[in-house]
């Protein structure tokens, strides 16, 4: 497949028929990721609570990328970071659009992650956490329904492309 195209080409593609149910997946995951992020921030801001023996719903703001990597205080660095998430948002889109159907699900479901988390960061500020995994004292990093999206999304795009290759 021809990476780089034209804008009519583009055009063409962006408007299959097929790429509408990608597009309504994207939606779909968005507004299931605000949702959830609007519920917590209303009604579990102030402390820890306990669900399970493994689970607790602990709201942070993650300034940082996943996982709270990069979290700096710095504005310039947070710009800086933003603009480079957008991007890559911008490239996962058009690979949405351009590639086979194989691919658009998986790339439809890390672009309604990564929008939800991105959409934050541009609004909020930051982007709300609130998932807490445990067992006994050890602590995974806390995350949110973008952050499975996108980790899912992931999984389905190597284990695809894993089974493509291995048939050939």
């Amino acid at each position: 497949m021809k990476y780089l195209i034209n804008y009519q080409e583009f055009k063409n593609y962006f408007f299959k028929k097929e790429n509408i149910y990608f597009f309504l997946i994207i939606f779909l995951l968005f507004i299931a990721d605000r949702f959830s992020k609007m519920y917590v921030i209303n009604n579990f801001s102030d402390n820890v609570y306990f669900v399970s023996n493994f689970i607790n719903v602990d709201l942070i703001w993650n300034t940082g990328i996943a996982f709270g990597l990069l979290s700096l205080e710095t504005p310039l660095f947070y710009k800086i970071v933003s603009f480079l998430i957008g991007m890559v948002i911008l490239i996962i889109f058009y690979n949405c659009i351009i590639f086979n159907n194989l691919y658009k699900f998986p790339f439809s479901i890390i672009l309604g992650g990564a929008l939800g988390n991105f959409y934050d960061r541009l609004i909020l500020g930051a982007v709300p956490d609130f998932i807490d995994i445990h067992y006994n004292n050890f602590h995974w990093f806390t995350f949110n329904l973008a952050d499975i999206f996108i980790i899912l999304g992931i999984i389905i795009f190597l284990v695809q492309d894993l089974f493509k290759k291995k048939s050939k």
